[in-house]
């Protein structure tokens, strides 16, 4: 029961809005089924899998707004879920800025579930751990990974009679190899719609073989150096920069994009002229659903050759400020350029190449600074080649600078759900060094 046909979901929808004397109600329906493996230490430790289905209400009276949350679907548990939502809204204090619920709405069809991946079955996750183990034990690397595949579908009725529905298939994979004697350690990861697409083998060789090569880690001073960040090492440091494309923090004086004086950056350019970032529902690569909270998702430019092209306004925003207001964005594509890796590389004189970057945290939400560290591959390049491992560091810096000082741009590859670029970065600031592996 856990993946609802349109019908079925809409059968059930209705059921539960006739139960309504809200002035206004909304119900949403969210449903998936996974499966997953993991292994550490070269062998499988856990595999399972999991389905369910939940059902939410939002019942309005006047400004006053209560939810509830259920995941039994009998008519007398329907009846008392619908009641709860009722007593909680009559309870609650007013919202000032609640905005009524939608009219209908008009929705493409998405692309975003694929039967190759609705279709894994316990032995295909089974021979993909097969697969990433053997070649790393073949080497004498440890390997620990862990893949889990979904599908699952979303659907939400209110009663102005707007409804909407969408499903969505997803398969993830990642793998840490590390070398026998502890110096060494190589990772990757991957993400497909589409399971037909997934290699775990070409996944698993390009950490077995930086695990290989970054044993014996020497330490060199911190400071600002030119630095090739891989997919995974800038991926976290744009995403985050672009969900700060918030109209309402920028307006008031909130955000990297404040304007001093009042005001926001829309129009301005505030990264280097190369830099082209959307987002895109229909993008075949990192297809997503066609809709948020009942708004439409579409195609929006969010940064085109530089300069901030479009700011995300909610519904009360918008309707504050006389703007369109527009769904959140389910992905975010950076178009990049025709440099390989291997020719940045190349072309750099004293830098170092970065693999890969995590435990990102905020420093300052107004220039956009972060800190966070390198893991799983560090390497310094001098004279066009890579000389030595490196060990880790911690850096301190800003998406925004970083996209101020774009030397060369490489092919955009899919993670995390998006698609960013390799690139290569001058001034890049390392803080410290760290002693993780």
């Amino acid at each position: 029961m856990a993946i609802l046909t349109k019908e079925e979901a809409k059968t059930l929808l209705e059921k539960v809005l006739a139960l309504s004397k809200a002035d206004e109600c909304t119900v949403s329906l969210y449903g998936y089924e996974s499966g997953n493996i993991r292994y550490a230490r070269n062998s499988v430790s856990t595999s399972g899998a999991e389905s369910n289905i939940s059902l939410e209400i939002e019942s309005v009276f006047g400004k006053k707004v209560g939810t509830a949350t259920i995941n039994e679907f009998g008519d007398e548990a329907l009846a008392r879920f619908v009641k709860t939502s009722e007593e909680l809204a009559k309870l609650s204090p007013e919202n000032p800025e609640y905005m009524s619920v939608l009219e209908p709405q008009k929705y493409e069809e998405g692309i975003a579930y694929k039967e190759t991946t609705a279709k894994i079955t316990p032995e295909d996750r089974t021979k993909i751990a097969e697969d990433s183990i053997n070649p790393c034990a073949e080497k004498d690397v440890t390997a620990a990974g862990f893949m889990e595949n979904s599908k699952s579908f979303k659907a939400m009725m209110n009663s102005k009679k707007l409804f909407a529905y969408a499903k969505s298939t997803d398969v993830e994979f990642s793998i840490t190899a590390r070398t026998a004697d502890g110096t060494g350690s190589g990772y990757a990861t991957c993400d497909f719609n589409d399971f037909s697409l997934f290699d775990a083998k070409k996944s698993t060789q390009i950490a077995l073989d930086k695990a290989i090569q970054s044993q014996k880690a020497k330490a060199i001073e911190p400071g600002k150096y030119t630095v090739i960040l891989e997919p995974a090492a800038s991926v976290g440091l744009i995403r985050n920069m672009m969900w700060n494309f918030d109209a309402r923090s920028a307006d008031e004086g909130r955000s990297f994009l404040s304007k001093k004086g009042g005001g926001n950056k829309l129009g301005e350019q505030i990264v280097d002229k190369r830099i082209n970032i959307y987002s895109d529902p229909f993008n075949e690569e990192v297809p997503t659903t066609t809709w948020s909270n009942g708004m439409p998702r579409k195609k929006v430019s969010w940064i085109k050759d530089g300069k901030v092209e479009n700011l995300r306004y909610s519904r009360f925003w918008a309707k504050e400020k006389g703007k369109e207001a527009m769904a959140y964005p389910g992905n975010f594509i950076m178009t990049g350029g025709d440099a390989t890796l291997e020719e940045m590389i190349k072309s750099t004189k004293k830098g170092i190449l970065v693999t890969r970057t995590w435990y990102i945290r905020s420093v300052d939400p107004q220039t956009l600074l972060y800190t966070g560290l390198t893991r799983d591959g560090t390497f310094y390049v001098e004279n066009g080649k890579i000389k030595f491992p490196v060990k880790n560091f911690r850096f301190n810096e800003s998406p925004v600078i970083m996209l101020n000082n774009v030397e060369a741009l490489g092919k955009p590859i899919r993670i995390n759900g998006n698609l960013i670029p390799p690139m290569k970065i001058r001034d890049f600031t390392f803080s410290s060094l760290s002693d993780a592996i």
